[in-house]
């Protein structure tokens, strides 16, 4: 049996998913009580959300933190415990809850809640990309511009997120990339290029099949600019998991990496579901066995 948490925070985020944050807490506090455990709750409001909860930890004797959200929320939460001994646990919340999947953690809050008291704890490789923290997926090109489009817009949920992708489609221009790694350098074009420490997007995409969260490397997995008669097959491809199989796809395999676009001094990045500008090059650096999670127990 692992060792019994006592006291447990959880993290919310107020407006990620559908859930009734208030009948949430009362759920997750009905819960924890029921088996001898004490819940403590943390609203972010997206104001210096780490810095707040820095300062909660380090004054608060708190065995593990749950992140109660979306991508955005795990991933700020993980930065927060990133090199410390206090586990992650995950309630996926939001519209992909892409790490929670790799990790198998359950999709229902009812099911996630059981990491509380029967679980294992996984220590996993975290990412720098371009000085920020990634603890699963960033990219760039079509992707990266898709979750820009999704964020800005006020609809939720996969729906949204393929009509925005199918209004872009026709205009996308790809670019070109200059990838130096500590194996190998790859120059030319690319629809989109991902950086990848784990193996699937919310959407069940799975772009990275082979990829492994604690193996002490990451891939970089690139998609060429293919003919819009090649896009079923290559779709039916990333859902099928066999990235690998396809004539437009290629993977990168490094512990370090510099990516650059010529003659752009900015690009478009989203980490961990979250969009952002980086200056170029972007620095890629892998950061073994610097986050310790929860999964489920074998057998459970």
């Amino acid at each position: 049996m692992p060792a019994q948490f006592h006291n447990l925070l959880f993290v919310l985020n107020p407006i990620s998913g559908d859930v009734d944050k208030s009948a949430l807490e009362a759920t997750i506090a009905a819960y924890c009580a029921e088996r001898g455990r004490q819940a403590w709750f943390f609203h972010t409001t997206g104001h210096d959300d780490q810095t707040h909860l820095r300062y909660y930890l380090e004054n608060h004797a708190v065995d593990a933190v749950f992140a109660a959200g979306g991508d955005g929320t795990v991933s700020l939460v993980a930065e927060v415990l990133c090199g410390g001994t206090r586990p992650l646990g995950i309630i996926p919340l939001g519209s992909g809850n892409g790490l929670s999947k790799d990790l198998g953690v359950p999709q229902s809050v009812e099911e996630a809640l059981r990491l509380t008291w029967d679980y294992e704890v996984r220590v996993l490789d975290t990412l720098r990309v371009g000085g920020r923290f990634a603890a699963h997926l960033a990219d760039l090109g079509f992707n990266a511009l898709i979750v820009e489009r999704f964020d800005q817009g006020a609809a939720r949920g996969p729906g949204a997120y393929v009509r925005i992708a199918t209004q872009e489609y026709a205009a996308y221009q790809p670019a070109t990339y200059r990838i130096e790694t500590d194996q190998e350098t790859w120059e030319g074009p690319a629809f989109m290029l991902t950086i990848a420490n784990a193996n699937t997007f919310g959407s069940n995409v799975v772009i990275n099949p082979n990829g492994q969260l604690d193996d002490g490397q990451f891939e970089i997995c690139l998609i060429a600019p293919f003919p819009n008669t090649a896009a079923p097959g290559l779709l039916y491809r990333l859902y099928a998991s066999e990235f690998d199989d396809s004539d437009y796809t290629r993977r990168l395999c490094c512990r370090h990496a510099r990516i650059s676009v010529p003659g752009t001094t900015e690009v478009l990045v989203q980490i961990d579901g979250e969009p952002c500008r980086l200056p170029t090059p972007v620095e890629v650096v892998i950061r073994p066995g610097s986050l310790r999670v929860l999964v489920p127990a074998t057998g459970s």
